[in-house]
């Protein structure tokens, strides 16, 4: 994520939940209790910086969506079909789901008892479901699905605009328009099929489909089958020029809101992705989705850009007085790689997405024809506030400055330290071991130090959690 202004974070004021005794369990409806061996899932990750968000007791492998949108009446209407694996003896589950109203649910065939609780839906099975079982769950709903005001961003979840709508957001969003385990640590595939009036484009991650249309409505469909991180699924509604064709032999799509400049800066700097992941590749190793693409949108509530996967969206204000802004798209395209491609297993760690993609502006920026990296790292390490770690930030810092650019320093200092050609095996090493899953940062420490063969561990401390500016290496 990149972003044009930062203010503390607001989040839920949710009770992160721990295990449930026999005793709490009998208590809850539709539990079989641990006589039998079935518990509820836990109603939460356990992530102290998202209190609230994901849930335990199962994994979820892919979301099948069908969804539509009428931007007059701010109505979705919807059925969610979520396959997952239970990772225990499950008697009761939950889904995040923000704002809408549920009409059935089934898991498999069967009807099952539901609820709803604190953005929450809880959900009975009519039997349980044994540790390994893969199951379905069906899910209609219905309503006009709400925002979310995050402090550190501006506004973000599922925004009515004057056109359509825009479901965008980190870390929240996509519990506000279908039922989730919205967590990053529960990476699942997509397909996504969304109506909307004619006339209208309705754009989504990964691979176009065949579109449709009847009775003045159309079919969008999209479908990103490399697992995903929840907050990383976007949904763009509204009058937009689309363009499609090929990149590398995989579809690009690309759109601009139709109220911007057809020639301007954020369509000439958009018109770059193709360039810019090829630089990327050729330092980060191969790409790791099935398409690329752009989504810029003119709506000032969005002060931010975000990765969305395979298809990253920025808000108009980093193209402010028509000026291009490659480093924007450089940086929203490099966390493909360094987030999207090899999330975070906890939000305490988003340097790992925030520093690297940071770096990569850096590298960008010397590429084509800028300042250097070195030239970049000097002036940051000159104003840099030593007392901001860049791991565990707290809550209200998580998109703080000591994420992003003391999170670069490090990566610079690394490459320093270690010399170009282990740096850049260290990467590709990283990005190709860690390709579709999740890690922290002692998972890097220790890749990076088997790969460079030396103790690295003060290093990373020094630049990343130290509370004084660190030795130049």
């Amino acid at each position: 994520m990149a972003r044009t202004r930062r203010t503390p974070a607001a989040g839920r004021l949710t009770t992160t939940a721990t295990a449930l005794t026999c005793v709490v369990a009998l208590l809850t409806a539709g539990c079989t209790g641990d006589s039998d061996g079935f518990r509820p899932g836990a109603a939460d990750a356990g992530d102290p910086y998202v209190p609230g968000h994901g849930n335990g007791g199962y994994d979820v492998t892919h979301y099948g969506l069908d969804v539509r949108y009428d931007p007059p009446t701010d109505r979705l209407t919807g059925r969610a079909v979520i396959t997952a694996t239970a990772t225990q003896d499950l008697s009761r589950f939950n889904l995040d789901l923000v704002g809408l109203d549920v009409a059935t649910v089934r898991v498999g065939d069967a009807p099952a008892d539901h609820r709803r609780s604190d953005g929450e839906l809880v959900v009975t099975p009519r039997d349980g479901l044994p540790r390994g079982r893969q199951f379905t769950v069906t899910v209609d709903y219905a309503g006009v699905p709400t925002a979310v005001e995050d402090g550190s961003l501006g506004s973000g979840g599922f925004l009515h605009t004057a056109d359509g709508a825009v479901a965008l957001g980190q870390p929240d969003s996509a519990a506000t328009w279908f039922p989730v385990n919205d967590h990053p640590s529960d990476k699942a595939s997509f397909d996504l099929a969304v109506t909307v009036p004619d006339g209208l484009a309705a754009l989504s991650n990964g691979v176009p489909g065949p579109k449709s249309s009847a009775d003045g409505w159309t079919t969008w469909r999209w479908s990103e089958r490399t697992p995903m991180a929840s907050y990383l699924s976007t949904l763009v509604i509204g009058d937009y020029r689309v363009v499609t064709g090929t990149h590398a032999g995989r579809p690009m799509v690309t759109a601009v809101a139709a109220s911007l400049p057809a020639t301007g800066a954020a369509a000439s700097s958009l018109a770059r992705t193709g360039e810019i992941v090829d630089f990327l590749a050729s330092r980060f190793g191969p790409y790791p989705f099935e398409s690329y693409g752009g989504i810029v949108i003119a709506d000032e509530r969005i002060g931010y850009a975000l990765e969305t996967q395979s298809r990253p969206v920025y808000g108009p204000a980093f193209f402010a007085d028509d000026r291009p802004n490659p480093g924007v798209v450089a940086h929203e395209l490099a966390h493909q790689w360094f987030g999207d491609s090899v999330s975070l297993t906890r939000w305490g760690d988003i340097w790992l997405n925030e520093g690297f993609a940071s770096y990569a502006e850096w590298l960008w920026e010397e590429h084509d024809g800028g300042r250097t990296a070195q030239r970049n790292f000097e002036l940051q390490y000159a104003k840099t506030d030593w007392s901001q770690p860049s791991v565990e930030p707290g809550r209200e810092l998580m998109f703080g400055t000591a994420v992003y650019k003391r999170g670069a320093l490090a990566v610079h200092a690394l490459r320093r330290t270690v010399g170009d050609d282990t740096f850049f095996r260290i990467l590709r090493t990283w990005t190709t071991e860690g390709a579709t899953g999740n890690a922290t940062t002692a998972d890097l420490v220790t890749l990076a130090e088997r790969v460079a063969g030396r103790q690295l561990r003060p290093l990373f401390d020094a630049w990343l959690v130290g509370g004084s500016a660190p030795t130049l290496p």
